[in-house]
């Protein structure tokens, strides 16, 4: 027999086996073998993973010995790829020894439905930062949701009640790094619960760093998934307004029922309530009623719990229960990640010399980044000039001027060492003395207010120290300011110097 009759009859043999497996598994066998893979390659990687990564695996196909499997999203597809794909692989091939290749393919889930709620795009807001890495299980002894008792009319007048959602923060449009692949897990891990997995989710960061993405990704994801829950979302500003209202018209019963009988309450920016008694008072109250009830609360703030001002040490303490996410500074290679992917969302041809400038030169925060996008997309478009890196330089002279001029922890710890006179050394030593110590306070201080560094990079750059120390200097040095004018002027004088 001819060596190409041989290889001729032996590709016959292996397609009609492979048929015989396809066939398979449209019969009975397909959920217990899916359900063997899925159960190896649970114990495998840790439940941890599993939910946050492998959890959204469908199979699509077997095809030639090719397992086609999809995922949500264009960020999930690569990272199961990357890392998982040879496992899955192995295991299939203990079910389908035909088995050669597995491929990730990206099918995402159903969009909302009702995207005449969203706001036009011109007046949602700015958009935020963007973020998975593996959410952590949830603490001991929580206990699993109580079914939603929600009517679609009732999900319909939460609805109303709610903050308008911008149809582009969604979970697919979230651009995932490190700095953010935390909260993006947690977000998620709500958002598919059909429980409680941890309460509150408090999601913490700067500003411009994809919070208020997040928590619209999580309402879009609920309503899309389970329509007949009562998700309200709104900001702690609205929340307070709705208060103010409910008490000028005597109705306070009618604002308790309104928030203490939802399945979700998402409040954003809940620094605000800080200083406001009345307000922090019903929103303990209805904290309370909510974890009692097992319905989940999704918050989110500029600092963590521990660190919000003006408000009560028991709320502090409530708001820290659940998982605490802080959302870091972003990084060059997420920057860029973001230009990339909303340059694809404009269908903008822009040249990867200009994207890299720009995630080298705007690192402050991802509103600004995307104001400069936009900003060169839209003269390209009304002018008709190609995008270049000197039409970049030039358009966008008044904002590379202002990224320029921020400064870095080293210089901070420079030029606060002159002034108190001791040595730049000192900054990172474990010297306690005061005449070290309380400089160090300050340039610690400053650098958490003029760097878009966090606590724990800050921490590093003096000595490794904990973030809990960089916390303790800058409460230090506040109330410094606040009793010592002497003091407060000096703090001040570097501050413009620094500036300057």
């Amino acid at each position: 027999m001819s060596a190409g009759l041989e290889a001729k009859q032996g590709e016959q043999r292996f397609q009609e086996e492979t048929g015989a497996y396809e066939a398979g598994l449209a019969g009975d066998d397909y959920s217990e073998q899916w359900a063997r893979v899925r159960g190896r390659l649970r114990a495998d990687v840790g439940e941890a993973a599993f939910k946050s990564w492998l959890k959204p695996l469908t199979l699509v196909s077997l095809r030639e010995g090719v397992v086609r499997m999809s995922v949500p999203s264009r960020f999930m597809r690569d990272w199961v790829s990357s890392n998982y794909a040879d496992r899955l692989r192995g295991l299939w091939m203990e079910e389908f020894p035909q088995v050669r290749h597995v491929e990730i393919v990206v099918q995402p889930p159903a969009r909302p439905q009702n995207p005449e709620k969203a706001p036009r795009a011109a007046e949602a807001p700015a958009a935020e930062a963007q973020g998975g890495g593996e959410a952590p299980e949830a603490a001991a002894g929580t206990r699993r949701s109580m079914p939603s008792s929600g009517t679609d009319d009732e999900a319909e007048r939460c609805r109303d009640i709610s903050a308008p959602l911008d149809p582009r923060f969604t979970f697919e449009n979230f651009v995932v790094g490190k700095p953010n692949e935390l909260a993006y897990a947690a977000a998620q891990r709500v958002a598919e619960a059909d429980g409680v997995p941890f309460n509150p989710l408090f999601l913490y960061g700067g500003v411009g760093l994809g919070k208020t993405h997040l928590m619209h990704a999580i309402a879009w994801h609920i309503r899309t998934r389970t329509p007949s829950k009562r998700v309200i979302y709104l900001s702690a500003e609205k929340f307070m307004y709705q208060f103010v209202r409910a008490l000028r018209t005597k109705d306070t019963m009618a604002f308790k029922e309104q928030f203490r009988s939802v399945d979700v309450l998402m409040i954003d920016d809940v620094q605000f309530i800080g200083g406001r008694e009345a307000t922090q008072e019903e929103f303990f109250h209805t904290f309370n009623t909510l974890v009692d009830n097992n319905r989940q609360l999704i918050i989110s703030a500029d600092k963590s719990p521990s660190d919000l001002e003006g408000v009560e040490e028991r709320m502090r303490s409530r708001l820290g229960w659940g998982l605490v996410a802080d959302i870091h500074p972003t990084t060059y290679e997420l920057r860029l990640g973001i230009l990339q992917s909303k340059a694809e969302q404009l269908s903008a041809p822009i040249p990867s010399k200009v994207l890299e400038f720009l995630a080298h030169k705007i690192s402050s925060n991802v509103r600004e980044l995307e104001g400069a996008l936009n900003r060169i997309v839209a003269h390209a478009t009304l002018v008709g000039r190609p995008v270049t890196l000197e039409t970049t330089q030039e358009l966008l002279a008044d904002l590379l001027r202002a990224s320029d001029r921020r400064v870095t922890i080293e210089e901070i710890q420079k030029r606060v060492a002159e002034h108190y006179n001791v040595r730049v050394s000192d900054m990172s030593s474990a010297r306690r003395a005061r005449a070290v110590a309380r400089p160090r306070q300050v340039a610690m201080y400053l650098s958490k207010q003029m760097t878009a560094r966090s606590l724990p990079e800050i921490g590093r750059k003096f000595g490794g120290r904990d973030h809990t120390t960089v916390m303790h200097a800058v409460r230090k040095v506040e109330e410094l300011k606040a009793t010592d004018n002497g003091f407060a002027e000096d703090v001040d004088m570097l501050r413009r110097m620094l500036e300057g």
